[in-house]
């Protein structure tokens, strides 16, 4: 079986890319691709894992996990999705680093299904957004935003090395990355690599978080125009939304929150110069695929 395990990160999707896939569960179900709602996996993966501590699942384990998640059993992939899978909003910069619990959290997720093809899916985001959305989330415990960041200094935050160490400490799991910015052009191909479903197959829901950043006007213009003009490739669709998105974007839903103690102008453009550079890094990462527009 294929296990697609989707670790988030935080202050991306929301859930929306679970919630999307929910919705079509019944088509892709027919393709043998089984998304199983939160609450039958989030818990005990995260119970079983901790209880494991990166052994690989017994033979009885993994087919309790199996008959807890699965709604076919003949299902021939499995979509599992939690922004907590790594940690929790708090944890984020624990020991002054970025996800410096992916090193072995990933291997006690990939060894509960120690017979599978696991695969990880994760979108990024800059983190001069993503340190003041995470710090601002309401999940996220600390009282303050040093106590938040810890010692870390945000001048050597990399998603590459998030990603290679994912990569080093699963050498058999590939890892699909795409950006948080970029997400509302690539939604599809964003579900697509997920679930794997056929080409063909479309799915409800198929412009995503679009729908929350467009004008009611133009997101009725541009479903006119591509039911009138339908797009023959990816990258012509992907030009179609990104025009009417220019033309009806909605500012106050694009405008990024970047509220956080000496967050300047000048610091934010530092941090997304490095973001930028560091998205080449990734894209070099053996076994990574990097999606973008």
């Amino acid at each position: 079986m294929q296990v697609a395990i989707h670790l988030g990160a935080h202050c991306t999707d929301d859930d929306r890319l679970l919630k999307s896939l929910l919705a079509n569960k019944n088509a892709l179900a027919g393709e043998g691709i089984s998304v199983p709602g939160p609450g039958r996996y989030r818990e005990m993966l995260q119970q079983s894992a901790r209880k494991l501590r990166g052994k690989p699942a017994s033979a009885d384990l993994q087919e309790q996990i199996r008959n807890e998640i699965l709604h076919d059993r003949g299902a021939a992939r499995v979509v599992l999705s939690d922004e907590n899978f790594i940690c929790v909003h708090s944890r984020i910069f624990e020991n002054a680093m970025l996800y410096e619990k992916s090193s072995y959290k990933t291997r006690w997720l990939r060894n509960l299904f120690p017979e599978d093809e696991v695969e990880f899916h994760i979108g990024i985001r800059n983190p001069a957004s993503f340190i003041p959305a995470a710090f601002n989330h309401p999940d996220q415990r600390y009282g303050t935003f040093k106590q938040f960041i810890a010692a870390t200094d945000v001048m050597d935050i990399r998603w590459s090395d998030v990603i290679l160490t994912i990569r080093e400490n699963n050498p058999d799991c590939p890892v699909t990355v795409w950006c948080n910015e970029d997400t509302p052009l690539i939604w599809s191909e964003i579900l697509r690599r997920l679930s794997r479903h056929k080409p063909q197959t479309r799915l409800n829901d198929d412009f995503g978080i679009l729908k929350t950043i467009i004008r009611p006007v133009g997101l009725r213009r541009m479903n006119r125009y591509i039911a009138e003009n339908p797009p023959n490739t990816e990258t012509a669709r992907r030009r179609i939304l990104a025009a009417f998105l220019e033309k009806f974007a909605i500012e106050a839903e694009i405008e990024e929150e970047l509220d956080a103690p000496g967050w300047t102008a000048e610091l934010v453009e530092e941090l997304t110069e490095i973001y930028e550079e560091d998205l080449f890094e990734i894209q070099r990462i053996s076994g990574v695929t990097f999606l973008a527009p």
